[in-house]
């Protein structure tokens, strides 16, 4: 499996379990606190499937955990982002994409 989808699928992971928990501290109880914990350990487990040296890896799937959780908050918390949100993740994006175009060196 490529890298991308990879990371792609831990986020959703991550996303997925701390939103679960999220949901458990605010009255969904411990039922949902547990799922997320499993999710959790899934992700972790997912994120360390690729061949990338680990600050590369760490580097490069923040990119996408930020993105997948600023959708997620959109989506299912009615979050919208503020200005300074969006001018992090610009640099945030722009950190991924620099070490995933500037090659293994």
């Amino acid at each position: 499996m490529h890298t991308l989808p990879l990371l792609l699928l831990a986020a959703i992971l991550e996303v997925a379990g701390d939103a679960l928990i999220r949901v458990g501290l605010k009255g969904g109880g411990i039922l949902a606190m547990a799922a997320g914990a499993a999710v959790l350990v899934a992700y972790g487990f997912m994120v360390n499937l690729t061949k990338l040296d680990f600050g590369r890896l760490m580097g490069q799937y923040i990119v996408i955990f930020f993105l997948v959780a600023q959708i997620t908050a959109w989506l299912f918390f009615k979050e919208t982002p503020r200005m300074p949100v969006l001018i992090g993740g610009a640099l945030v994006v722009a950190g991924g994409v620099t070490m995933a175009v500037w090659g293994t060196g």
